[in-house]
């Protein structure tokens, strides 16, 4: 028992730093291409190169797994990181930067692809929801404090790497202390396509509706902190008071990652997103009804952030519950390309919905999706498992 507490501990310090240098990262470079006169589209442009990562890496992960067990992919994964956060300082060139982005965004999945799988291939039913919720809780930690890395570019601007790069370094020399392990094989008379693309269209079949959740994390992520301050700006407020009101969502999500965890693990975790879910789409037809109310808005990001800002998290738990588990590495490898997608296609159709219309707020954007979302996972009838 003392032997997979510790390795829950180290795997989450590894999720800890891997958000961490994810927040680090996004707010840093956007800073240093601003001031070194890059256009915002080809900044926006360039940042999509972590979520590009993602998708490149994701068809080839599943294989190498299975035969190399879990720990070669989470030291390759967070090799990858350190050592392109360690090369970011050597030469400032546009290309040479979205190129360490892809590499990165490789690396951060695979770290997740890892550590995703091996906690929940390792928990029990009874606790899977509360493992998980500390997985999301500790890595939205480390994406929170990872900002803070900008104030060194006052010092120098190598330094936020070099610092970032050295703490993912350290944390990833633990990982030689934890004993490797495999996902399970397939049992005898399962029917489990051999090939990855065959599993990936099985757990499609099975759990597509368990994949909505991470995709609505990505797109309410990136969308807030994307689109919301642009349409923020055009409806009057003041880049101070948004800079205040877009962490609310985030920090929010802390105070109800655990609780919202336990409590799936008790009701189930289909009740509970049916309830988040829907409450969070009527949160966000608030916010659009009261959008010029600093003070309304901070009340709708802050009980936005308590509602659906744990629905990544409840989304894998979710996942592990209906699939068997020689599919769960094929699973967590489509949460993380529902996430992608979720995170690159929320900026594209917020911006295309501001342009088409100028007078409807932004927020029915998000409601609608949350609320199609609701209506899929209540009308899904095969899911079984803990969700009954």
């Amino acid at each position: 028992m003392a032997n997979h507490r510790t390795r829950f501990i180290i795997l989450i310090a590894l999720v800890t730093i891997s958000g961490f240098s994810q927040g680090m990262l996004l707010p840093l470079l956007a800073i240093i291409l601003e001031q070194n006169g890059v256009p915002s589209s080809v900044n926006g442009l360039h940042a999509t190169g972590l979520y590009i990562g993602v998708l490149i890496a994701s068809p080839f992960m599943e294989k190498p797994m299975q035969k190399l067990g879990y720990k070669p992919i989470i030291l390759a994964g967070g090799m990858l990181v350190f050592v392109s956060l360690f090369f970011f300082p050597l030469w400032q060139t546009l290309w040479f930067w979205f190129i360490l982005r892809i590499l990165v965004g490789i690396g951060d999945h695979m770290l997740h692809f890892g550590t995703q799988t091996w906690i929940t291939s390792t928990s029990a039913p009874e606790r899977r929801g509360r493992n998980i919720a500390y997985y999301g809780l500790f890595f939205s930690l480390g994406f929170s404090f990872g900002p803070m890395m900008t104030r060194l570019l006052a010092v120098n601007e190598s330094l936020p790497f070099i610092v970032s790069a050295s703490l993912c370094f350290l944390v990833w020399i633990s990982m030689f202390f934890v004993r490797n392990d495999w996902p399970q094989a397939e049992e005898e008379g399962a029917s489990v396509a051999r090939s990855s693309f065959g599993r990936f269209i099985q757990t499609w079949k099975l759990a597509w509706v368990a994949l909505l959740p991470p995709f609505s994390y990505g797109f309410l992520e990136a969308t807030l902190n994307g689109i919301f301050p642009v349409y923020g700006l055009r409806i009057g407020h003041e880049i101070d008071t948004l800079s205040l009101i877009i962490p609310c969502f985030a920090a929010s999500s802390l105070i109800t990652q655990i609780p919202l965890g336990i409590l799936s693990d008790k009701i189930g975790r289909k009740k509970l997103l049916m309830a988040v879910m829907s409450l969070g789409s009527i949160t966000f037809l608030i916010a659009a009804l009261t959008e010029r109310s600093t003070v309304w808005l901070f009340i709708t990001f802050t009980l936005a952030g308590m509602l659906v800002g744990s629905v990544y998290s409840l989304g894998i738990s979710y996942l592990t519950d209906i699939l068997p588990k020689t599919l769960l590495p094929a699973g967590n490898i489509m949460c993380g390309i529902a996430f992608s997608l979720g995170s690159i296609s929320g900026p594209y159709l917020g911006g295309v919905f501001i342009d088409l219309f100028p007078d409807t707020s932004f927020f029915y954007v998000i409601m609608g999706m949350l609320f199609v979302v609701f209506i899929a996972i209540t009308a899904n009838k095969t899911a079984k498992g803990a969700t009954a």
